[in-house]
């Protein structure tokens, strides 16, 4: 693209947010603009910059305009606000974009997608919110495919950016102590749908409460694609792996299954990648299987439509669940799925989990994870009646009130564990 194209060219930019995605757009930008950064966290020239006028201001995902230092600041400019997404559309217009967003699983579809497509030889990159910040990326050429997970942080700013192929995998109420609304938080996965145009594509689970409701209040251009909800099991018996037996994996299973057709990907390459696939970490992981347990790592659970898919496929199950709750969370469980289900609860907010999951299998409540874990194996060993047990820390909530993240937490988790099976 000429750079008289490019709105981001010689331009007067603020970057607020220095983060990765914040840093990765300043060094993007520096060489053919006056770039200035700020940081909540330096908290120093704040009326340098509230006093100067700029063209254009980048703000980074974990940016809240409503908590941030330079709140009234960024409302009052509003207008010139836009996102790393934004200056990577400008920069890579003739790139075929597809784009993941969705509250449960964009991750793994963006992996499991990345690998299918650079196993059919395609010079594939996958950015965004896994992998390297869109604007990272060296030697692109006009072949480039790139793989975006986009969360609704993300989208929430940006106003230029458009992909190709947009898939929204599910939404569950999720966020809402950032987006305010189930409404607003919609709107921001949906902004996906509303800037592409009839040459593109939109894939979608409507059989989703939140994507069929907002499907029938608007209208988009691109053409829709409505997910199966189910695979063939001939097809399933060819792939013969394990990973693909809960229904949120077969849900993004069938995502790139639709992809695979759309881009008439090799049906023979794609069933040995699928083959192989092993998932991520902390995302339904086995960590451990024997011929009487099972233990699963899914500490990315941050609520609990991110659990239930898990549990719903399996018998026999020790829960552990806690943390952080999400706020308006709601649990969408029947009991006829908790067959021989015991609930350990951990965290701050163990009140809300028991008030939840207690009507549905037997709880106990615990100080902290360490504890848990300790009695949760000597109640293995005492349960003579089931003959393969199943435990699952699967959390439903957020991790900050006992670790920085979930991946912590789930290294934690593998911690204990390891510790206990050798005991």
């Amino acid at each position: 693209m000429s750079n008289n194209q490019n709105i981001f060219y010689k331009k007067k930019i603020l970057i607020y947010g220095l983060g990765k995605s914040g840093l990765s757009a300043s060094k993007f930008l520096k060489k053919n603009n006056q770039v200035t950064t700020y940081d909540d966290k330096i908290k120093s020239g704040i009326k340098k910059i509230t006093k100067n006028i700029f063209d254009y201001i980048i703000i980074s995902p974990g940016i809240d305009i409503n908590k941030c230092t330079l709140s009234k600041f960024l409302k009052n400019n509003s207008k010139k606000i836009y996102t790393d997404l934004d200056i990577f559309f400008t920069h890579y217009k003739k790139n075929n974009k597809i784009t993941i967003t969705g509250t449960n699983g964009k991750s793994t579809t963006a992996k499991l997608l990345y690998e299918v497509l650079k196993d059919q030889k395609v010079d594939v990159r996958l950015v965004g919110n896994i992998g390297n910040p869109v604007l990272l990326e060296k030697k692109i050429t006009n072949k480039t495919v790139f793989v975006i997970e986009a969360s609704s942080y993300q989208l929430e700013y940006s106003k230029l950016f458009k992909s190709n192929i947009s898939l929204i995998l599910n939404i569950a109420p999720d966020h809402l102590e950032r987006h305010k609304t189930i409404n607003k938080y919609v709107g921001a996965k949906f902004k996906l749908l509303k800037n592409q145009s009839r040459k593109n594509l939109a894939i979608l689970n409507t059989k989703n409460f939140y994507i069929n409701r907002e499907l029938k209040s608007k209208i988009f251009l691109s053409r829709i694609i409505k997910v199966k909800n189910s695979i063939d099991n001939i097809f399933l018996k060819k792939i013969d792996n394990q990973y693909f037996n809960t229904d949120g994996n077969k849900e993004n299973l069938n995502f790139v299954l639709e992809i695979a057709k759309i881009l008439k990907l090799k049906k023979n390459v794609l069933i040995k990648t699928l083959k192989k696939f092993k998932g991520l970490k902390y995302r339904q992981e086995i960590i451990f299987q024997s011929k009487k347990l099972t233990i699963i790592n899914d500490s990315k659970a941050t609520t609990f439509s991110s659990s239930v898919s898990l549990l719903k496929s399996l018998n026999n199950v020790y829960w552990i669940v806690g943390g952080q709750a999400k706020k308006g969370d709601k649990l969408i469980l029947s009991k006829k799925y908790c067959k021989n289900f015991k609930a350990y609860i951990f965290g701050v907010n163990t009140n809300f989990f028991i008030s939840k999951i207690k009507k549905l299998m037997k709880c106990e409540s615990f100080l902290d994870l360490k504890s848990l874990i300790k009695k949760l194996f000597l109640d293995i060993k005492t349960d003579k009646k089931i003959d393969h047990k199943t435990i699952v820390f699967s959390p439903s909530a957020a991790s900050f009130d006992n670790f920085k993240n979930f991946e912590k937490r789930g290294e934690y988790f593998n911690q204990l564990i390891k510790k206990n099976i050798n005991e």
